[in-house]
């Protein structure tokens, strides 16, 4: 899976650009605030139909213009595929593969499968676990379209639930036979998702263990876990058992909404005690063992984003990831080339980035 062209128009700061990249590395530099990231961004948004970094469509659209457009072309094996994002202003984001309109984001993960790696994934260790359980549905979502449509159910039957408890604190038992229907639902999707993040946490886990072993030259020792808020072998019975503290605070208070994944670092939980360098070999880690378990799961490497990480790295953590890249597809972004380019060799196509421009 490559990436073979982007075309980008009124995105963010970017008139119009259009890109042919490499199928193996390629490096978009320039100074800060120059679109470097836009240009990732864009990629990303093509993979789950979303930005990284908002939730507001409307920041994406160029200033004083009233819409953007997205284009870009990925080829696989012997056939190519092209997505298309319109973005206007007051209106739904429009989402075309091969010019047919797709009605639901399932329809587009797979597509591409992207891993993004940014200085941002930090926080996926030091910050709540609100972003980890994000991080674990877009990587399960790009594997799998059952997956993001039980997810949708789930998230769907939640909100009725939550409703219902609301009006349950004014109106009592009158609506209980409502709200089990709504357990048996929830509960049911519940399981089956659990199991999968379980499966997918498990499967990375011995990735990553591995990866990071040989960073460190196993001075340090890193485990992924996933952190149930119930057993969901007695799940039903844990939502009974649980109604009346739901309908006091009106919301559901167990369920794979309120689940997590946990990094230890030799037994240690990394978010009370791993040090900002610890963290980032943690991410470098879990990224790297995703490009793995894609390819594993899929039978294609990912498109790899690199978002002005490496200078964040020692020279050890860099030339790992340099080492690591040679069959991937890989689009870095970074302010300066003499580090990175000595350590690629010559597969490798540059870009300049500038005020929104390719020079």
């Amino acid at each position: 899976m490559k990436v073979d062209r982007l075309c980008l128009k009124n995105y963010r700061n970017i008139d119009l650009v259009d890109i042919e990249f490499s199928p193996y590395v390629n490096i978009l530099y320039g100074d800060n605030a120059q679109g470097k990231t836009n240009i990732l961004e864009s990629l990303f948004m093509c993979a789950t139909g979303r930005s990284q970094r908002t939730r507001n469509d409307k920041e994406l659209i160029q200033f004083n213009n009233q819409s953007a457009h997205i284009s870009c072309y990925v080829s696989k094996e012997n056939y190519q595929d092209k997505i298309d994002i319109h973005l206007k202003n007051g209106e739904k984001k429009g989402i075309a593969v091969n010019s047919i309109p797709i009605r639901r984001l399932g329809d587009l993960f797979g597509t591409i499968n992207i891993v993004l790696f940014s200085p941002e994934d930090l926080m996926l260790v030091k910050e709540g676990p609100a972003l980890r359980r994000r991080y674990m549905d877009i990587e399960l979502c790009q594997l799998s379209k059952v997956y993001y449509f039980n997810l949708q159910k789930y998230y769907k039957i939640l909100k009725e639930r939550n409703t219902l408890l609301k009006k349950m604190a004014k109106n009592g038992s009158l609506l209980e036979d409502t709200l089990d229907v709504w357990d048996k639902q929830l509960c049911a999707y519940g399981t089956k998702l659990a199991e999968e993040r379980k499966s997918f946490i498990e499967d990375l886990n011995l990735k990553a263990e591995k990866i990071h072993g040989d960073i460190s030259a196993n001075k340090e020792s890193l485990k992924i876990e996933y952190k149930e808020s119930v057993d969901y072998s007695n799940f039903y019975e844990k939502m009974v058992k649980n109604r009346d503290k739901d309908i006091f605070y009106g919301n559901t208070c167990v369920g794979i909404h309120k689940d997590d994944m946990v990094f230890y670092i030799n037994g240690n939980n990394a978010r009370d005690y791993a040090s900002q360098g610890q963290q980032r070999t943690i991410c470098l880690s879990l990224k790297m063992a995703e490009v793995e378990l894609i390819n594993e799961k899929t039978g294609a490497y990912p498109v790899l984003l690199l978002d002005d990480v490496l200078s964040e790295l020692d020279k050890n953590r860099q030339d790992y990831i340099l080492k690591s890249i040679n069959n991937i597809q890989t689009i870095i972004t970074c302010t300066g080339l003499d580090e990175i380019t000595r350590n690629i060799g010559d597969k490798i196509k540059i870009f300049r980035v500038k005020e929104g421009k390719i020079l």
